[in-house]
């Protein structure tokens, strides 16, 4: 079941880890190991998180990267199906 309207990663990121420890973004992106250019696309909703960066948000905030990729998932997801009746698709059966 999709989740209603779920926040995007970042604001996750910025609200439950990042302010908590009262970290800068370039602190957060130093100990990421990311670009601060990089890390702020994410926590303002530019960017989603890869693969890669949830691995980098598991190690660094010792959560689980599948966690930080589902939620990518339910966002980009929730994003979709509000456009799902503007899809030219037709459906498939069998005849």
């Amino acid at each position: 079941m999709l989740m209603h309207n779920p926040p995007h990663p970042g604001a996750i990121i910025k609200e439950l880890c990042i302010e908590p420890l009262g970290l800068s973004v370039t602190e957060a992106a130093r100990a990421l190991g990311v670009s601060r250019k990089t890390l702020s696309s994410i926590l303002n909703g530019k960017a989603g998180v890869s693969p890669e960066m949830a691995v980098r948000l598991s190690i660094a905030f010792n959560t689980s990267s599948e966690s930080w990729l589902n939620q990518q998932t339910q966002y980009d997801l929730w994003k979709a199906e509000k456009h799902r009746d503007e899809l030219n698709v037709k459906r498939l059966s069998a005849a």
